[in-house]
């Protein structure tokens, strides 16, 4: 386990210690080069390698998978160095794990990806070799540090894509509430927005620029040391919109495992896989806290609310 940092008093940071992450593993599937079914690998965190795993998992089990791979960016995974390369090495990294999960996705299935600014047009064109484009999501982060001779990088982006023409979409499940500053009506009645006791508000349709994301930091639950943590909240409307209750949810590049909670929360199944074992066991613990606690940070069940607006912690 990694060496204990020194918190401040009112930090919720997520922590596993030794002897916890012993008894969180005992849940965790090491498959040693086993053939998979599904039964054994549904609602588990496989630890292993995505590249050696992935031979082994059943082909067309996913309904939807989303993948947050290591940016073209020179980072500490938990001691293990992703490190940056030029283009053409990442993109053929990218072709390299795309080729591993493509056969695991459902012909009627939908892909998730996660990249920044830089590796963005990488992405893409190796995904429209593989599946049908569908759009690019952009979403904001409001945290970030600043650039002396650069814009600030605050915003990452997700390529969405299919298998085929035939995709789930659930527009109704992803809704976010707005507040309408100026309230317009037909014949006396409020047009196209709710009067409430709360205030004036309307659900929208979503676009592909989401500024309503908080991504997680000490003072909230769900924040762990992970270096490229995502909000459950982001991991969320992927969820509601490219698949149904009951559903499997694939995440090769699990991390902290906010896919996977997320999917749990939201009555998924889900397989997630990931290579190092601290970051296993803080999934599993996650996993277990999110059996008595659904809640998700600006989500009430039914709709998303703004940034800072809302329910902040809603059990459900």
């Amino acid at each position: 386990m990694s060496v204990e940092k020194i918190r401040a008093p009112r930090n919720r940071t997520l922590r596993v210690t030794a002897g916890e992450a012993e008894e969180l593993l005992k849940r965790t599937l090491f498959p040693d080069g086993k053939i998979l079914n599904f039964p054994e690998a549904e609602n588990r965190i496989i630890c292993a390698d995505i590249f050696a795993v992935s031979p082994l998992l059943p082909r067309k089990f996913a309904d939807l998978i989303i993948a947050d791979p290591p940016y073209n960016l020179t980072k500490n995974f938990n001691g293990r160095i992703f490190r940056s390369g030029g283009i053409a090495e990442y993109e053929a990294y990218t072709r390299q794990w795309l080729t591993a999960i493509a056969p695991l996705l459902k012909p009627e299935g939908s892909i998730y990806v996660c990249c920044d600014w830089a590796s963005s047009p990488v992405i893409g064109r190796v995904l429209g070799e593989f599946f049908e484009l569908r759009n690019r999501i952009t979403w904001q982060r409001e945290k970030g540090r600043g650039a002396a001779a650069n814009w600030k990088n605050c915003s990452e982006d997700i390529y969405f894509v299919t298998a085929g023409k035939n995709y789930t979409f659930n527009l109704d499940a992803v809704k976010i509430r707005r507040k309408v500053i100026a309230p317009y009506r037909c014949d006396g009645n409020p047009k196209d927005w709710v009067e409430s006791a709360d205030g004036n508000y309307r659900d929208s349709c979503p676009g592909n620029f989401w500024d309503d994301i908080t991504v997680p930091f000490w003072s909230m639950p769900e924040n762990t040391d992970h270096p490229a943590q995502k909000p459950e909240k982001l991991l969320a409307k992927l969820i509601l919109a490219s698949s149904n209750e009951n559903d499997v949810v694939f995440d090769p590049f699990g991390g902290s495992g906010s896919t996977a909670v997320a999917a749990k929360k939201l009555n998924r199944r889900y397989c997630s896989v990931e290579i190092d074992r601290e970051f296993c066991a803080l999934t599993e613990k996650r996993l277990q806290i999110a059996g008595s606690d659904r809640s998700i940070q600006g989500f009430d069940g039914k709709v998303f609310y703004e940034r800072n607006s809302g329910p902040l912690i809603k059990k459900r």
